[in-house]
């Protein structure tokens, strides 16, 4: 009888475990079983439905030592790995099988080390690729990876069997469509022979004495959370297994409050807040959050109203001041955060943000649900702005330096940027373009992957350091151009989510805001509709929110190109036709027109920059319009700073050489996209007669002519983060110092050590001196000309710009050998070469002037009393730096004490009474404030009885200090 008992038993196992993901024979284990492990790859994430190919497992165990559900021991495997042991046996019908003989001796465990559960997901044999992966249907928790409990021998356990369930590390069951009426089937199974009963609410539906297996029909019959509890009594202990559903009432009907918008509506008195969902043809939506412990229930189900297309909810009863993480479980399966919202909270990426760049930040409610969580807060602190009235600079003659600020500081953060204002006032820049900070997947991203477009990425500091930032910039006469990605989003924005295809993998033709499939070449993410109405409202509540709350400048719109619905890819998105979709497009003009006229309308004049790349007859109408485009000179700059002749015409840099009647080109020869002038030169660059580029102080020189020329055009222009100083790491620069294209968004390295390097410090100065003349009073205007005279085709080349009032003449050579160059001034008389202060006389005709190879001048007819950019820099003091050294007279021992205003490379100079420079050493990157620092015994030592000037530097500040050795 024991024999057909356990046989019945294995056969109701079997019959209940075919509905599921897993199932597991015995369906209780312990350490010392053989344990059956059968998948169905028709069910959970099908990752490998359908496959057909060799699935193998990957595997490891969750001890008492591990510290969560991540935290796998011994793991079999090292992924992608095929060993024939590790393969699952085909069973046919999607499932397959694998066994374990033995947990501890399987495994290796260690005795004494107690084992909760086996971990595992499976994946197919993909040599060269991706592996495909099968697991949970829900991947943003644990991953989507699979547990089973190991049990103690002999322990008395009860699991549900039906409905069906997943096997997580908390145990889960599969959304059930059910209402007031409904019957669901319930199944559960113990570890032995007890007293079994299955309860609903507290009332108990069916029991069975001395049994293995319970089944029962629960009838719901109220709305509300249901609360199913299975039991076992086996005369000693009571083991339970319990799953709650929630049964939704119907929706209440009532209209959107006057003056809400959707989002967070804060309430007067700091105690309440309206919470708006945009949510169309859904059937019913719940709020989640700290206020009500993250459960379902009728009281939290927001209103619907009349047309269906809102959920609101009037949450009362807030703590002003106090932080609330919030959802919206959409349907009863779906949670997302608040489209508007602008904060989240992130359980995978959070945990690797510093408290130093930002305190304080509240925890992720873990074990209380999954995704992504957005938060509110009531009487928030608020900013005390400085500058209320900013006057930007005109949009003709913006200088745009280009940021991220992972690869640009240290601590990548607001806080710091905004003590280092002063290197980029010193450089001459009038504007810096910060590349995405809105909430994007991850941390380490350029930012082009969007996620929640209301919310600063915490990973660069609070909301407030982030006002400070720009703050300060107004306060030194800079603007702050946000780089913002509107032509798509990603998966993890809850606008993506709420109307996703499971089956297709993509948004739905229901989506308010996104094609199902792309309708243009380059489409990364998924693709917003620019005429729809919905997304129209959306572009203007997210630059109304950025102009208006953080008094921003302006914005530049990646991939502007992409805002068309004219399709010209095929049905599934592929084949696409680039040279259709670069076309002349009269419906993404009027577009763009319209959305221009939208960012005038929220803050008059605002910068619309439009990374277009497109027919100039549609960038001339953007321009005319008062836009500004990207003008993409990289590869005829590079060419030309390489020696390679035949391709360097940058003549396309001007905007009077494309017809256009505005200067609202933004030339530039480097930004984030494109691979950096000096690697080429130092990797590609040409040679002559012991004339050769790739040598690195050459390669710099010619960098250094490319940007005079450059920055000697008329228009705004554009300079990538440390191009003044020569940067020279790939942009496919890997961590282990491998060049890759799968590297090309990963962190490069800071060289804020290039500024103690002669070479380098004398292209940043160039630089500076040319930035300088573009904001002189008396060639201001200069370089908002239409005349321009350009002679750029040859290996000498010749810039002209000219008013009635000021004129300038660059001349260089980018061949490989020395040349007589015949040139003719604007007008005879004195001319005044800006970077030696050295004079020509101009005849008016033509004249000669001999040029080495890489060597340029930049003439001007007025006197600017211009020192040569000479790493020897000018001794004068200035009063922002405070710098003792003690003692003074100087013994073996003296210290170096200062105070610097702002954040940056530090470099201290010493020098003699004649000037001559003796030594010269950086200090590091130092935060602003007050620091010690030794002069260095050996310094010291070598210093014959006199006095000396000891000079220190930060960004453009300078003191000078005499120094006394008896």
């Amino acid at each position: 009888m024991r024999k057909l008992g356990l046989l019945l038993f294995a056969c109701l196992l079997f019959l209940l475990g075919q509905a599921q993901l897993i199932t597991v024979s015995p369906a209780f284990p312990t350490e010392s079983d053989e344990i059956t492990i059968v998948f169905d790859a028709s069910k959970g994430n099908k990752g490998l439905f359908n496959f057909g190919g060799d699935v193998y497992i990957h595997t490891g165990v969750i001890t008492d030592r591990s510290t969560g559900p991540g935290d796998w021991k011994y793991v079999k495997q090292n992924w992608n790995t095929n060993n024939p042991n590790d393969r699952l046996r085909s069973l046919g019908n999607n499932k397959y099988e694998y066994k374990i003989s033995g947990v501890r001796a399987y495994y290796g465990v260690p005795a004494g080390e107690a084992i909760r559960k086996i971990a595992f997901v499976f994946r197919s044999y993909n040599p060269g690729g991706a592996a495909l992966e099968g697991k949970c249907s829900d991947l943003s928790v644990d991953q989507g990876n699979m547990y089973w409990t190991i049990y103690p021998a002999g322990a008395n356990a009860i699991r549900f069997t039906s409905p069906e369930s997943e096997p997580r590390f908390n145990p889960y069951v599969l959304p059930i469509t059910a209402s007031v009426g409904s019957n669901i089937a319930l199944s559960a199974v113990s570890s032995k022979s007890a007293a079994l009963a299955l309860k609903l609410n507290g009332t108990e539906l069916q029991a069975s004495a001395n049994a293995t297996s319970i089944q029962a029909n629960a009838a719901i019959a109220a709305p509300g959370e249901q609360v199913f509890v299975a039991n076992a009594n086996d005369g000693s202990t009571i083991a339970g297994d319990t799953f709650k559903i929630f049964i939704a009432p119907s929706n209440t009907v009532l209209p959107l409050p006057a003056g809400v918008k959707e989002g967070i509506n804060y309430e007067q008195g700091d105690t309440s807040a309206i919470l708006v969902l945009y949510a169309p043809n859904k059937d019913r939506v719940n709020l989640l959050g700290d206020f009500n412990d993250w459960r379902e229930s009728a009281s939290f189900q927001m209103n619907k109203t009349p047309d269906g297309k809102h959920y609101w909810f009037r949450l009362t009863g807030l703590a002003p001041g106090v932080e609330y993480g919030f959802q919206y479980l959409v349907n009863g399966d779906l949670r997302i955060g608040d489209p508007y919202t602008e904060k989240v909270l992130d359980p995978f990426n959070d945990q690797f943000i510093p408290a130093s760049t930002y305190p304080n930040l509240k925890p992720y409610p873990a074990g209380k649900t999954t995704g992504i969580v957005s938060v509110l807060q009531t009487r928030q602190e608020a900013y005390n702005w400085q500058v209320n009235s900013f006057q930007r600079p005109d949009k003709r003659s913006l200088i745009i330096y280009e940021v991220l600020l992972r690869d640009f500081i240290e601590k990548h953060d607001w806080k710091t940027m905004k003590d280092s204002i002063g290197y980029f006032k010193s450089l001459g820049v009038n504007a810096i373009h910060v590349m995405p900070f809105n909430e994007f997947e991850g941390n380490l991203s350029w930012g082009y992957n969007p996620s929640y477009y209301f919310a600063p990425d915490k990973y660069y500091g609070n909301k407030n350091s982030l006002k400070a930032f720009v703050d300060e910039c107004h306060k030194n006469g800079i603007a702050v151009i946000m780089d913002m990605v509107l032509n798509h989003s990603f998966g993890q924005s809850p606008m993506v989510q709420l109307y996703w295809d499971k089956n297709l993998n993509r948004p739905t033709a229901e989506s308010p805001w996104y094609n199902p499939i792309a309708k243009h070449a380059f489409n990364v993410g998924y693709d917003m509709n620019h005429e729809s109405a919905d997304t129209k409202r959306f572009f203007s509540r997210v630059v109304e929110f950025w102009l208006q709350e953080y008094k921003l400048d302006g914005f530049r719109f990646d991939l502007s190109k992409g805002f068309t619905q004219n399709n010209t890819c095929d049905i599934n998105g592929n084949n696409c036709n680039v040279d259709n979709w670069s076309a002349y497009d009269a419906s993404r003009v009027r577009i763009w027109k319209a959305y221009y006229d939208t960012l005038q309308l929220k803050s008059n004049g605002s910068y619309v920059i439009l990374e277009h790349l497109g027919v100039n007859q549609e960038e001339k109408e953007l321009s005319d319009y008062g836009m500004m485009l990207w003008g993409n000179m990289n590869y005829n700059f590079t060419e030309a700073a390489k020696g390679a002749v035949g391709n360097s015409n940058f003549q396309w840099a001007l905007h009077t050489l494309r017809g256009w009647n505005q200067p609202h080109l933004i030339s530039y020869m480097e930004s984030h996209d494109e691979e950096r002038s000096m690697v080429k030169c130092e990797n590609e660059g040409l040679s002559a007669a012991g004339y050769n580029i790739r040598d690195e102080a050459t390669a710099l020189k010619r960098n250094e002519m490319a940007a005079a020329f450059l920055l000697g055009m008329p228009g705004p222009k554009l300079i990538w983060q440390f191009g003044e100083l020569g940067y020279d790491y790939s942009i496919n620069y890997c961590s282990n110092g491998t060049v890759n294209n799968d590297c090309r968004t990963d962190a490069k390295p800071i060289r804020w050590d290039y500024y103690t390097q002669p070479n380098r410090i004398r292209v940043r100065e160039v630089y500076k001196t040319m930035l300088g003349l573009r904001n002189h009073p008396f060639y201001k205007a200069l370089f908002m000309s239409d005349r321009v005279t350009p002679d750029l085709s040859g290996a000498v080349k010749i810039l002209k710009l000219s008013t009635d009032t000021s004129n300038l003449l660059i001349i260089g050579n980018f061949g490989l050998g020395s040349t007589s160059a015949a040139v003719t001034f604007q007008h005879s008389g004195t001319w005044f070469e800006l970077l030696t202060g050295n004079t020509i006389s101009a005849t008016g005709a033509q004249q000669t002037i001999g040029l080495n190879a890489g060597e340029y001048r930049v003439y001007v007819d007025r006197n600017m009393n211009t020192s040569p950019p000479t790493p020897v820099i000018d001794l004068n003091n200035t009063t922002d730096i405070q710098l003792q050294v003690i003692p003074n007279p100087l013994v073996a021992n003296s210290q170096l004490k200062f105070a610097i205003p702002e954040s940056g490379q530090v470099v201290m100079r010493l020098f003699d009474m004649s000037g001559r420079l003796l030594e010269e050493r950086g200090l590091g990157f130092r935060a602003k404030g007050i620091h010690n620092a030794s002069l260095g015994a050996a310094t010291i030592s070598r210093l014959k009885q006199g006095t000396y000037l000891l000079q220190l530097q930060v960004n453009g500040h300078r003191k000078v200090l005499k120094l006394l050795v008896p």
